[in-house]
């Protein structure tokens, strides 16, 4: 019998125009948390994808008990013990949550003594069961649909659970949850290791991973550089094996001088009594203004509701001394605002499309011949500079943006938005799932428009994040503005503080 319940040798995967894995090799003990580390495109999610049947290797091999297997798809890996919670969350929303759990394997009854049915009380029964077993107070008849996406990810948890798996992948798992559902997630960690599960742990958080990581492998451009144990490693020799090189600094200086005030809230509230209320905040030219608070806080409803996503009831918005209509999200584009979504996939890429076709799908009125035809000329043109000034890594403008690292996604979106030439980005977690030299770029590019004299707010779930960027921070909790620290002031502690005050906010501070 192998001391590994799985291994994987020498794989092989390419797609056109890039080698994706390079004779990458991988070993899983049971009872063990192995992380697997590398920054955006080093290939972890390829070769996780290879295990779970999703992508066919070209080259090597898998073992489960030393015995060589072949996984032709998803069903196969389930039925060898193999369970994948992925990245990028893809519910049924319609659905419920016993439903979303057991999908593809329901239970089944007969009625009649022979026609086959659904057993939805035993399926509901067995998901109430399954909630409890892992600590989470959910319905199993409430419709994914009506959750929050920190809540889907806890189900789509809950689901790799359910499978009584010797394998569980988890993608990026506690990229949507809060410390809570963190500090949960890792207790069923715990129990799954006690049970002997073998445990792939893939995140870009150097705490978590040192945390409960038992040992570490990292990959590089879609090669394997090595496997070490965890209690040997630190942060810096993570980080400096990642990138292959050492980063002296997480966050560029700033170079960046606040100006006059440009943009202005007053008393903005939702026409939903439940979200954001009686939010007043004025931002700068050149300005990052950073957005902290905890899950719930409806930091993201209410960027939504300044760009025309969401309707308010009341409160003025005003640019440059003018007030500003704004009832859907066009009204906003054409007088200057731009928003990246936190939602990488379900409302920003459009992954059927090319990277060309992202960056340019908002501004193409631009680029009319005779008002009528596109200027396909002056459209690559527009894609190509954005592409080198983003350094997005893409063997191509015609690829399509699905097959790109969730870090180069995410420059695509912030070039696609450039395009507009905006005065005012509302960044909504921009490097939510992106590794730590992804980052760098990311707060280059932010640090350099600030420094240019956009306007910028950033939410951020970071509190290292919003203190290493920030030029104030704004915070946020149960709907309401608690205060406004300025940046050189800001600490976790007192980030924490603000976004903790449930009890009613009388006259917020800080403006």
């Amino acid at each position: 019998m192998s001391e590994f319940v799985l291994e994987m040798t020498d794989v092989c995967k390419s797609f056109p125009g890039v080698k994706a894995l390079d004779h990458v090799q991988l070993k899983l003990r049971p009872g063990k948390v192995h992380a697997l580390m590398g920054e955006n495109g080093a290939g972890k999610s390829t070769l996780m994808k290879c295990m779970f049947g999703i992508y066919k290797m070209d080259e090597g091999q898998i073992l489960i008990d030393g015995e060589p297997v072949t996984i032709h798809d998803p069903m196969e890996a389930l039925k060898k013990g193999i369970a994948m919670v992925h990245q990028e969350l893809q519910p049924i929303p319609a659905r419920t949550v016993g439903e979303n759990i057991f999908l593809g394997r329901y239970p089944m009854t007969k009625a009649l003594g022979f026609i086959p049915m659904i057993d939805h009380k035993k399926m509901y029964a067995d998901t109430a069961e399954l909630l409890k077993k892992v600590r989470m107070n959910f319905d199993p008849k409430q419709k994914v649909g009506d959750l929050s996406v920190s809540q889907m990810q806890s189900v789509e948890i809950a689901k790799a659970v359910s499978a009584n798996c010797r394998v569980l992948i988890l993608d990026e798992p506690t990229s949507s949850l809060t410390q809570n559902e963190v500090d949960a997630l890792f207790r069923i960690i715990a129990d799954l290791k006690a049970e002997g599960v073998a445990i792939v742990y893939i995140s870009h958080k150097m705490d978590e991973i040192l945390r409960i990581g038992d040992e570490v492998t990292i990959m590089r451009d879609g090669q394997y550089i090595g496997t070490w144990p965890a209690a040997e490693m630190t942060t810096d020799m993570i980080i400096t094996r990642m990138v292959g090189r050492e980063l002296t600094n997480l966050y560029p200086e700033k170079e960046n001088i606040p100006g006059d005030v440009v943009f202005e809230v007053q008393d903005f509230t939702s026409i939903n009594p439940r979200s954001f209320r009686d939010i007043s905040f004025q931002l700068r030219r050149g300005e990052i203004l950073g957005v902290g608070g905890l899950v719930g806080a409806q930091r993201t409803e209410l960027m939504e509701g300044i760009f025309g996503i969401r309707s308010h009831s009341r409160g003025k918005i005003i640019y440059k001394g003018r007030e500003m209509k704004i009832s859907r999200p066009k009204d906003a584009i054409d007088q200057g605002i731009a928003l990246l979504t936190e939602d990488r996939r379900g409302s920003g890429i459009m992954g059927v499309l090319s990277v060309a076709d992202n960056i340019s799908i908002a501004s193409l009125n631009k680029y009319l011949s005779g008002g009528i035809c596109i200027n396909g000329k002056k459209v690559e043109q527009l894609v190509q500079d954005n592409v080198a000034k983003m350094n997005i890594k893409t063997p191509s403008s015609k690829t399509l943006i699905k097959s790109l690292s969730g870090g180069n996604q995410q420059k695509v979106l912030i070039g696609r938005w450039l395009a507009n030439d905006p005065d005012v980005l509302i960044l909504d977690e921009p490097t939510r799932g992106i590794d730590v030299g992804a980052k760098y770029e990311i707060y280059c590019i932010i640090a350099q428009l600030a420094k240019e004299g956009k306007s910028i707010i950033m939410i951020s779930s970071e509190m290292s994040e919003l203190i290493g960027m920030s030029d104030r921070v704004m915070v946020m909790c149960d709907g309401r503005m608690t205060g406004i620290i300025d940046g050189k002031d800001a600490t976790q502690e007192k980030i924490m503080e603000l976004a903790t005050q449930f009890e009613t906010i009388g006259e917020a501070a800080g403006i």
